[in-house]
């Protein structure tokens, strides 16, 4: 479904991504992880047109570089960022129908979907977002990209800031996401959350792929182990 080759990207004369290599396939969970700093926000920008990258970025073949970032999210390429960047002034019914903007003969249906997977939205759909919880703004961060009809989900650290029980229930929802067909990348700094859910992972240092594997194998890899579990 992706295929990354040979992805460089920074920011103005800094870069930050070095000659990445990443593919996935139809239905997967795939996690980027490594330490804060190492890129893997970066690596999500390249991906939905956020900003400039050479090498190729290929997604159900076709590249996605000449693509501005709207054409690639009508494509089903969806981007959940970190921060949640939810509009705090609006309420939940109305971050979630501006998530489903570019498709709104399906925002109904959409909604439901979203609904279902987190009753708490449903219960609060008229209040401002701005006054909900973290755990509760990382809800509406997701059902806003799930609006988007997306194929391919980018989820951008989806448990930073969360307390452990609104952890729980955010991997929980991005397996039963994962589940209904949409296949999901998810970069991560919760390392073992994340390769635990995961068919397939890469840790980044540095901008640049150091390791990959499956997501137990890289959970019982020893460098993992001691660079991020504290083992």
């Amino acid at each position: 479904m992706l295929n990354i080759q040979n992805l460089n990207a920074g920011y103005g004369e800094m870069p930050i991504l070095r000659a990445i290599n990443i593919t996935i396939a139809q239905g997967e969970i795939v996690s980027v992880v490594g330490s804060n700093g190492a890129g893997k926000s970066t690596l999500l920008k390249a991906i939905s047109g956020i900003i400039k990258s050479s090498g190729t970025i290929t997604y159900n073949h076709e590249s996605l570089h000449a693509l501005a970032a709207h054409t690639i999210v009508k494509r089903g390429v969806v981007h959940v960022p970190e921060g949640r960047k939810i509009f705090p002034e609006m309420t939940v019914l109305e971050n979630l129908m501006m998530g489903g903007y570019l498709h709104q003969k399906d925002r109904q249906t959409n909604l439901e979907r979203v609904f279902t997977l987190f009753p708490k939205l449903a219960e609060r759909r008229n209040q401002l977002g701005g006054t909900m919880s973290g755990g509760e703004q990382q809800m509406l961060a997701i059902g806003r990209g799930l609006m988007g009809n997306p194929k391919l989900l980018l989820l951008d650290e989806p448990s930073m800031g969360l307390s452990p029980l609104f952890t729980e229930v955010v991997f929980g929802a991005i397996n039963t996401i994962n589940s209904s067909g949409v296949t999901v990348l998810l970069v991560e700094q919760n390392v073992y959350q994340s390769l635990k859910i995961s068919h397939r992972g890469y840790v980044i240092e540095t901008g640049s792929i150091v390791l990959t594997g499956t997501g137990e194998e890289l959970l019982n890899n020893k460098d993992v182990k001691k660079a991020f579990l504290g083992m």
